[in-house]
């Protein structure tokens, strides 16, 4: 908790502020059994009605400003606690953005909302509380203390002294019971979160496959032990309550019972009675606030230590100190004339290697090819070959572990992520939609794109037609990952999104998988058309869609087994061979050999 405290530094004069009210308050309430004491032993008792308005008067006063300083110091409190928590959730948020994809499969999405939402909320209630209570509580309890010992004989105040022991004692006892229950509550809470999602995201796996019974019994556990444990500890805090009022109870007729008599001897006046307990009232209280605020300090660390997990995980992707960029290259064209466009977007891999985090083996190894600008690399192999691992090295979602990748000849590490990634049109194999408009959505790719790039972007991935006789067309509202469409029309509007952005690089990871044939094939032979100038990587399961690429790389456990043109590999690359015999009639693909 204490690394999180620095972001209470612009709320430093709302927290001076804090301080002021609290003591204000405070001040004023020890102040309320004095003046009582007065007006009953000076007024009441001696018939002195001009004291005994005077003195309520200045009662009225004080408990009028203790009352204003407690209401300023609960709106102030909840100001500093808001703040705080809102700017600890833009700095978790902003953390998490950084995090390359190992740090969120180390972290898991679940467990970062349940962060970002039920911890942050249990830091900012207790912080509130802490405003309120940790300054209040203390000069309560000094204060009530001097102002008893003032007002007592050693009798009493030992037996308060004594009361005090017991009720430390009793708060140690609770405290190491509670402790443990509220730490267990949070993982359990992350249990439960876990399983939800997994519910919520696979329904359609979960029915499909009838595991509607087995998913509420696993949800039915997860909650079950949850509550368990809640209710474990709610019951403690429940039985405390009761016991420290019949505490205060037992030592407040304590007092009495020893106080009345010495009144009747004429050793103590009834007002200084009545003070004294008042004042070990509040001493009684004070601790109790004391307690609850240590209750509550176990599952308020334990959010602050899920929340600094975060904070304190440090990237494995990082933009370099001193930046390059690739080289602007002269306008050799595509064919080397010299009177051709400049083409940038030049992709080379370098003796690739890659592991991914803990894995024995690698999933790529030494891989080394070129992507030209102006032609198409296809990347083919079966299940497993690492085809999704290799273009999702490109935009330094992974770093490599050995070798290079290279952007118009500088290594992309050297590059920033934002430098590199405004390079890269990247559609992913499953495609993702946001809630909000279609415009919204192609428009996470290029934020001012007009009508005419937006138009022109659907209709060279074959959405436009779709889009067109949606109730809106283009400000057609899209519920939250696109699930009012198919999953063709998500994959052409994300192929959309990423042609608008107009890149020096497209990588389609498996990106037509969900179209039919006719859709595949006018939308080849349109990006054909629209990629001109860029370098185009295709991941495809399907031989038929990159037939016509200028080169093709076959993988196979993570390795360059076949590289080249169709017609070369159907004679010098046997999985080549295997995978489009197993695709296309021997009629189609006999003849290219």
């Amino acid at each position: 908790m204490r690394k999180l405290l620095k972001y209470l530094k612009p709320f430093t004069r709302l927290v001076a502020l804090m301080v002021l009210l609290t003591l204000g308050r405070a001040m004023g309430e020890l102040a309320l059994p004095a003046l009582m004491a007065g007006m009953m032993n000076q007024g009441m008792l001696k018939g002195d009605i001009g004291y005994i308005l005077t003195n309520g008067l200045w009662m009225l006063l004080t408990a009028l400003g203790a009352a204003a300083c407690s209401i300023a110091g609960s709106f102030v409190s909840s100001r500093i606690g808001a703040g705080f928590a809102r700017d600890l959730r833009s700095a978790v948020f902003s953390r998490v953005e950084d995090y390359s994809l190992h740090e969120f499969d180390q972290i898991g999405a679940a467990s970062l909302i349940n962060r970002t939402t039920n911890d942050m909320v249990q830091i900012q209630t207790t912080l509130v509380m802490a405003f309120r209570f940790v300054i209040y509580a203390p000069v309560m309890c000094v204060g009530g203390i001097l102002m008893a010992s003032v007002r007592g004989d050693s009798t009493v105040t030992a037996i308060l002294v004594a009361a005090i022991s017991a009720l430390i004692l009793f708060m140690v006892v609770i405290s190491r019971f509670a402790m443990p229950m509220f730490q267990i509550i949070q993982k359990k809470l992350d249990h439960l979160n876990l399983v939800l999602r997994e519910n919520l995201t696979g329904i359609r796996v979960i029915r499909a496959f009838n595991k509607l019974r087995y998913e509420r019994d696993r949800f039915r556990n997860a909650n079950r032990d949850l509550t368990d444990v809640s209710i474990r500890a709610q019951q403690l805090m429940a039985a405390m309550n009761p016991l420290m009022m019949l505490f205060i109870n037992l030592t407040i007729l304590v007092i009495v019972w020893f106080s009345s008599g010495k009144v009747v001897q004429d050793r103590l006046q009834i007002g200084d009675m009545v003070a004294f307990i008042q004042y070990a009232t509040q001493i009684l209280f004070s601790f109790i606030m004391i307690t609850m605020m240590f209750m509550m300090i176990p599952r308020v660390q334990a959010s602050a230590e899920r929340i600094n997990e975060v904070l304190d995980m440090t990237p494995e992707i990082l933009d370099p100190s001193a930046a390059a960029e690739p080289a602007r290259p002269a306008g050799t064209g595509a064919a080397g004339t010299g009177t051709g466009p400049e083409l940038k977007g030049r992709v080379e891999f370098d003796h690739v290697s890659f592991f991914y985090p803990g894995a024995e083996l690698p999933a790529l190894k030494d891989l080394s090819f070129t992507a030209e600008p102006g032609k198409t690399t296809a990347i083919l192999g079966g299940t497993g070959a690492g085809k999704s691992t290799l273009v999702n090295l490109i935009p330094r979602f992974y770093d490599v572990s050995a070798g290079r990748i290279l952007m118009d000849g500088t290594d992309i590490r050297q590059m920033t992520q934002d430098s590199l990634r405004k390079r890269v049109g990247f559609v992913p194999q499953t495609a993702v939609l946001f809630s909000g408009s279609v415009n919204g959505n192609i428009r996470l790719g290029k934020e001012d794109a007009s009508e005419e790039e937006i138009r022109r972007a659907l209709e060279t991935a074959q959405a436009l037609d779709f889009v067109s006789q949606l109730p809106d067309g283009f400000g057609s509202r899209l519920a939250q990952g696109g699930v009012n469409l198919s999953g063709g029309q998500r994959q052409r509007l994300s192929i959309a999104r990423a042609l608008v952005r107009k890149p020096d690089i497209y990588v389609f990871d498996d990106s037509f998988s969900a179209l039919d044939f006719k859709t595949d094939a006018l939308l080849r032979a349109a990006l054909k058309q629209e990629t001109q100038e860029a370098a185009v990587i295709i991941v495809a399961q399907r031989v038929s869609t990159i037939m016509n690429a200028d080169q093709i790389i076959v993988l196979d456990q993570g390795e360059i087994v076949g590289a080249g043109v169709h017609r070369d590999l159907l004679q010098t690359c046997a999985i080549y061979h295997e995978i489009v015999a197993s695709q296309l009639p021997e009629e189609e693909w006999l003849n290219e050999r």
